[in-house]
């Protein structure tokens, strides 16, 4: 398998496929070390994760410039990442126990309560947009709840899925505990089935979703999906235009636009429509994109060549089916995997720009006559992960997100994104379960009734 550099097309490394008879190793040693870690106190436990966290921030230049190598993340962005992984780190060491305190509840018994045990060994497939953070949001909860894990990461980021490994097991992490897995499509969908497999948690497109719940859900075994998004953002009259408008095109080019929460639809009411758009291709038409190590780039290369075909393909497809394109939309004539800002407007139901997930830094910017069509164009989708509401009536925007909006993360005047403090997740086609806060630790955990006479 080989990393290539989306920026320069060079192969940064190659790694070899590991065998079946590994891989039943691999997991049966997981399972061992993980009767062993269930027994460690939440102390022993906080203290791994905490020098984990202490590792990450001290190795955060490194690792941003591995990502950059390995996926095209832009160092700042990079830096950021690793440091937001050594948050998850210290909150998960220091709320873990409280989390998984016994719940007494009263009941015809003497006593009764629910007591929350490990399930076991935790297979992870996760995605290379974020290739550090997606996995440590993971990790966290699930090692300090007492389970181990084995991942299998996207074959372009090997690199950071060893790194990631290295920094656990310098951490105290059993090297048994947690262990990277190299491996083909057909050699996951094996692993799911593994007896010592107890559950599994998959990042990445609605596709790879239903196959690794169907395979999951053959062998009736636990899944947290997280999967891809199409958020709506509503742009309403009251709306501060400069902010809305900032915010948004933040959101939408963030990692290169690769982010499955990015503002990739944004509804605007008619009055504001043409302001707001102007506001929308000024802002996008200043981001640079270039070499991820140098200062001045805003947006770095795409992941891979592959992934900007099937994006520009969905932009063409939008205009041939009546889009307008008002900023970028062609393919740039130098090396690497880039894309230049686009924004797409006269978007309608039926085109790609519209129906799917735009997984790169293309907007689409729609007009609707009001609120409520703005409500009735942001749920008319697939997709249920992130949605924002931008508005002056706090009170009004409120309520629309917590009633009106279809989505598992709902955001007033900012853009969508993930903490550790708060679940994330989605609903419809944007997956099953939570990840992060006390509702990511209970994701993997076994609740267990206690009734006592």
């Amino acid at each position: 398998m080989k990393s290539i550099n989306p920026a320069t097309d060079e192969v940064e490394a190659t790694y070899e496929q590991m065998d079946d008879q590994t891989l039943d190793h691999i997991i049966n040693d997981a399972v061992q070390a993980q009767e062993e870690w269930q027994k460690r106190s939440f102390d022993e436990r906080s203290q791994i994760l905490i020098k984990a966290a202490k590792i990450l921030k001290s190795r955060k230049n490194e690792f941003a410039e591995l990502m950059a190598r390995e996926m095209g993340k832009p160092l700042p962005q990079g830096v950021s990442e690793s440091e937001k992984c050594a948050w998850v780190c210290n909150y998960y060491a220091e709320n873990a126990e409280g989390f998984l305190e016994d719940e007494y509840i009263e009941s015809d018994a003497e006593k009764s309560y629910v007591t929350f045990n490990p399930l076991g060994t935790v297979l992870a497939i996760m995605p290379w947009n974020f290739p550090f953070w997606q996995l440590f949001r993971f990790a966290s909860p699930a090692l300090m709840a007492g389970n181990a894990a084995i991942l299998k990461h996207a074959p372009n980021v090997t690199g950071c899925a060893l790194a990631i490994e290295d920094v656990l097991h310098e951490a105290g992490i059993p090297r048994a505990l947690f262990r990277t897995v190299v491996v083909d499509v057909e050699q996951t969908q094996q692993l799911i089935k593994h007896t010592g497999i107890a559950a599994v948690t998959l990042t990445g497109s609605t596709r790879a979703g239903r196959a690794v719940a169907s395979t999951a859900g053959e062998e009736l075994k636990k899944t947290v999906l997280e999967l891809g998004g199409s958020d709506p953002y509503l742009i309403l009259k009251d709306a501060d235009l400069e902010q809305a408008a900032e915010t948004c095109v933040t959101s939408r080019l963030i990692n290169s636009g690769q982010s499955c929460i990015a503002a990739k639809r944004l509804i605007v009411v008619e009055e504001n429509y043409d302001s707001f758009l102007q506001k929308v291709v000024d802002q996008m038409s200043r981001m640079k994109f270039g070499d991820p190590f140098e200062d001045e780039t805003d947006i770095g290369p795409m992941a891979r060549k592959d992934l900007r075909e099937k994006l520009h393909q969905q932009v063409r497809e939008s205009i041939k089916r009546g889009a307008n394109c008002v900023l970028g939309g062609e393919i740039p004539d130098c090396k690497g995997a880039f894309y230049p800002p686009t924004v797409l407007t006269n978007v309608a139901k039926g085109m790609p720009a519209y129906e799917e997930e735009l997984f790169g830094p293309v907007v689409a910017v729609i007009k609707v006559a009001d609120e409520n069509e703005a409500i009735s164009v942001a749920n008319d989708t697939e997709y249920g992960l992130g949605a924002a509401v931008f508005s002056a009536n706090i009170v009004r925007a409120e309520q629309l997100a917590a009633k009106k909006l279809k989505a598992g993360c709902c955001f007033v005047n900012d853009f969508v994104k993930s903490d550790p403090r708060l679940p994330f997740g989605g609903i419809k086609k944007s997956g099953l379960g939570r990840e992060l806060s006390h509702f990511g630790i209970m994701e993997f955990v076994n609740k267990k009734t206690i009734y006592i006479n």
